[in-house]
C-alpha cells in the first residue's frame, strides 16, 4: 500500500504504539530486559532477549511470568511480580527521557494535532506511560494516553466506542508483531515503522504501509 493513501482515507484517528514509534525506546526495553536478568546464565539471557523482541507490545509482567514458568521452572509471586516491575522501570525511565524522536513523527504529531483524535495505545503500564508523556511534554498530542494492564484492543474498541469512530478512517501506527494483530483484530489500517528486526515480517504482510519516516504519510 501507497503511504499516499494515508491522507487520501481522510483519517479520522491514530492510535499510536509509543516505544519505536513516538521515541526511540524499545532498544532500551530490550537491553533492560537482560540487564535485569544478567543474574541469570548467558543462554536465559539470550532466550530472554529473544522473547522480548518476538513479544513487544506484550505487558512486561507477562513476560516476567513466561520468564519464570518457561525458563526458570519456578513460581513467581505477585512481590517478585512487582519488584521486577519496579526494577525495569528504573533502569528505562531516565533512558527514555533522553531517548530520540522516532524520524518523522514530530512533524506527523503536529499536523495530527489539528487534524485527527489520536491516542496512544501501549503496553507499558498506563501509570508510567504517562509520566514519560508528561515529563517529555507528549500530552498536547494525544486525547487519551492508554496503557496495560488494558490489551491494545481492548483500549482501541474502548475509544472507537467513547469518540463514535469511523474505524475505516482510523489507523493504528506500530513498529510490532502485537500491533499488528490489534489493528487486524479491530479492523483499523496499519502503518508499520520498518526496524531491522520486523523487516522480513512486514515484507510477508499486505494492505499495509511501511515507512522508516512517519511523515511521508503527509506525502498525498
Amino acid at each position: 500500500m501507497n503511504s499516499s493513501y494515508f491522507i487520501k482515507s481522510n483519517p479520522q484517528a491514530i492510535f499510536f504504539d509509543f516505544d519505536g514509534v513516538v521515541l526511540e525506546s524499545s532498544n532500551i526495553k530490550t537491553e533492560a530486559f537482560v540487564e535485569l536478568f544478567n543474574h541469570l546464565s548467558p543462554a536465559h539471557q539470550k532466550a530472554i532477549h529473544n522473547y522480548h523482541v518476538n513479544n513487544m507490545g506484550v505487558s512486561r509482567y507477562k513476560k516476567f511470568e513466561w520468564i519464570y514458568k518457561e525458563l526458570l521452572n519456578e513460581d513467581l509471586s505477585q512481590e517478585q511480580s512487582n519488584a521486577l516491575g519496579e526494577g525495569f522501570s528504573k533502569i528505562v525511565y531516565e533512558k527514555i527521557l533522553q531517548a530520540a524522536f522516532v524520524p518523522g513523527v514530530q512533524k506527523l504529531l503536529d499536523w495530527a494535532k489539528k487534524n485527527t483524535y489520536n491516542f496512544v495505545a501501549s503496553g507499558t503500564p498506563e501509570t508510567e506511560l504517562r509520566r514519560v508523556v508528561n515529563d517529555r511534554e507528549l500530552g498536547q498530542y494525544f486525547k487519551e494516553v492508554l496503557g496495560s494492564p488494558k490489551s491494545k484492543e481492548e483500549i482501541v474498541n474502548e475509544m472507537i466506542s467513547k469518540y463514535d469512530l469511523d474505524r475505516s478512517r482510523c489507523w493504528f501506527i506500530g513498529d510490532a508483531t502485537t500491533d499488528y494483530k490489534a489493528a487486524k483484530e479491530t479492523d483499523l489500517n496499519f502503518v508499520a515503522r520498518n526496524s531491522a528486526d520486523f523487516t522480513d515480517f512486514w515484507s510477508t504482510k499486505e494492505n499495509i504501509i511501511v515507512l522508516d519516516d512517519l511523515s511521508e504519510l503527509l506525502n498525498g
